[in-house]
């Protein structure tokens, strides 16, 4: 094990920017889907609903694993977890690109890039916090900021490949060069150097205590709604009279936000106190979908997707720090993989529902308004953490 002076040193901060890249590589494609909703749709003669799935098992895959590759980071070492993730990531792309039925690409498309999230995502948060002691906050908060850029990104990116190339040569290329960006991370992110601190709570304790418990059921009902406009936002758009790159850059617009909202709202925590702060997240982004539903327009879509991804974002930042002082951070890893289940549940069940919905009323304000109701119900509970 290498020594503690390692820590808060200029590797460390390499760490940083090689966790940035592999966030922005996996979630800049996974939140990219948006734009392949319709098309994937028309050629496969399917409704939203169904189309909407292959997010649903995505997003159920890489938080639903997070407790494994938390787990496996610990054991294994980030290299062997983010080699993993690149070479599933590559190969599910490259099956999706050549699926001739849906449910072939349900399964490639939902592994492939749930693998790679699930290796890119939770094992690098921890690695991170590992690296560093006195700036811990601020190095996590760096490196979740590729969430937000990659998504910024990538989803117009996507968009503009699809109607130069087709869906499915843009699934091969997005595949190719995530999964190099994930082996490139791989050769440069070593264990982290740093002994383990005060005991944490283990999975066990932490699943019976009241707070873990709470945290988790207003991250289930937040999820639910939070990722309905990452996968139905363009779409909506688009009926209402945007062209195809500008409804892909509403998911961007979140992604940008989300990054404003890590850096700012990270600061706002350092003063408030971390709890509150993820609370105070929890009632931007639940209130947010009262504007969604004014059906102002696109300028009015812009600033509900500013004001989610702001929320958004100091969820993402934030939410390590309450885990790790409310309940330790020699098993960080773990915790927040089992947390993160509760966001894989929401959003498996909270996209396909608003397809199906959609579908079958020709309207998207039943989703507005349960969104809405959700989010704040969320928020509701944070208030009970503590108490």
């Amino acid at each position: 094990m290498r020594p503690a002076a390692s820590v808060d040193s200029v590797r460390s901060w390499v760490v940083v920017a090689a966790a940035f890249a592999a966030m922005f590589a996996s979630f800049g494609i996974a939140y990219s889907f948006g734009a392949f909703l319709e098309p994937m749709a028309e050629e496969f003669g399917t409704g939203r609903g169904a189309t909407s799935t292959f997010f649903a098992l995505t997003s159920l895959t890489y938080f639903g694993l997070g407790a494994l590759s938390g787990v496996a980071v610990d054991r294994y070492g980030p290299r062997r977890v983010l080699l993993a993730g690149g070479v599933a990531l590559g190969a599910g792309l490259a099956a999706t690109s050549q699926a001739g039925e849906l449910w072939i690409g349900l399964v490639t498309y939902g592994l492939g890039v749930g693998i790679g999230v699930a290796c890119a995502y939770v094992p690098m948060v921890a690695v991170v916090g590992g690296w560093f002691e006195r700036r811990r906050t601020l190095a996590i908060g760096v490196a979740v900021t590729g969430i937000g850029l990659g998504t910024l990104t990538v989803a117009p990116l996507a968009a503009a490949m699809i109607d130069e190339l087709g869906w499915r040569t843009t699934h091969l290329v997005l595949g190719v060069g995530g999964a190099a960006v994930l082996v490139a991370c791989a050769l440069v992110v070593p264990r982290p150097p740093v002994r383990p601190g005060p005991a944490a709570l283990t999975l066990e304790e932490a699943v019976r205590n009241r707070d873990y418990r709470r945290l988790y059921l207003a991250s289930v009902l937040l999820s639910v709604a939070l990722f309905v406009p990452f996968v139905h936002l363009p779409g909506y758009a688009e009926q209402a009279g945007a062209d195809r790159v500008a409804a892909a850059a509403l998911v961007g617009v979140i992604g940008a936000a989300s990054t404003a909202g890590r850096l700012v709202l990270g600061a706002v925590a350092a003063r408030t106190g971390a709890l509150r702060a993820y609370q105070g997240c929890f009632l931007v982004m639940g209130a947010s979908f009262a504007l969604w539903g004014l059906d102002g327009g696109y300028g009015v879509l812009v600033v509900f997707a500013v004001v989610l991804g702001v929320g958004y974002g100091g969820f993402v930042a934030i939410g390590p720090a309450v885990v790790a002082e409310r309940f330790g951070t020699t098993r960080l890893g773990g915790l927040l993989g089992v947390l993160y289940t509760s966001a894989g549940i929401g959003s498996a069940v909270g996209a396909p529902l608003a397809g199906l919905a959609v579908d079958a009323t020709g309207s998207y304000v039943p989703v507005v308004a349960g969104c809405l109701a959700l989010g704040l119900a969320a928020f509701v509970t944070t208030l009970r953490v503590g108490r």
